[in-house]
């Protein structure tokens, strides 16, 4: 059995509740709300800024220059789907200045990058690289899982297909094999690390779209009902 498939067992529930999150059901339908996938796709963006940003990190990482080209390619890609996203869905979600001005991450999203930059300033290639890896696989799971689904908003389409193609489905295989070759050739006390950086990554996944789906909020913006100053 490989290493990633000990992960994948070891987040067998979180796995199966994020696949079928009312948020990704939702795409998948179609009936989704516009203004909750808006809010998810500004989150996205600020997550994909750093997401990128801590490839770059791991490449330096990497002793292995070609594992080192690889992983900046993927902070440059990661990069350019950054400013795609932003230019395709702006219109078609009516995303303004004022939206960018004004926003903030949500704690999850906060939260979730802060993990990924702990990760890389482990100094552990394998560390990092077992962060980041959920992004990836959870979403090629998730293209492949609705891939035949055929929502009526082409915005839905759109995303479920990006995620169901043949490029993003052999740039998360790679990710995998990378980080089987990494276990390979690690201690045990290492692949313990390795492990709990992934399962916490999954968690923040599965909290991502429960952000998105609840419109979270940081806890002084929130409205109490029944609290008041002493």
């Amino acid at each position: 059995m490989q290493f990633t498939d000990t992960l994948r067992e070891e987040t067998a529930n979180s796995w199966e509740q994020s696949v079928n999150h009312p948020f990704v059901k939702g795409i998948a339908k179609g009936d989704l709300p516009l203004d909750i996938f808006k809010y998810y796709i500004l989150q996205d963006i600020y997550y994909l800024k750093h997401y990128g940003k801590v490839h770059a990190l791991a490449a330096t990482l990497a002793e292995d220059f070609r594992v080192t080209a690889m992983l900046a390619e993927k902070a440059k890609g990661t990069a350019q789907a950054e400013l795609t996203v932003h230019q395709e869905h702006a219109e078609i979600l009516h995303i303004t200045v004022n939206d960018w001005e004004n926003f903030k991450p949500a704690p999850t999203a906060y939260a979730y990058t802060s993990h990924l930059y702990r990760a890389a300033a482990s100094g552990s290639l394998g560390q990092a690289i077992a962060a980041m890896l959920p992004c990836y696989w959870l979403y090629a799971d998730i293209g492949k899982t609705y891939e035949n689904e055929k929502p009526t908003e082409k915005i839905y389409q759109n995303w479920i297909a990006t995620y169901a193609s043949d490029w993003f489905q052999e740039s998360t295989n790679e990710q995998i094999n990378l980080l089987n070759q990494i276990a390979a050739e690690s201690s045990k006390k290492e692949k313990e690390k390795m492990k709990e950086q992934f399962i916490i990554a999954k968690e923040y996944e599965l909290a991502f779209w429960e952000m998105a789906y609840t419109n979270e909020e940081w806890f002084s913006d929130r409205h109490w009902h029944s609290h008041s100053m002493a």
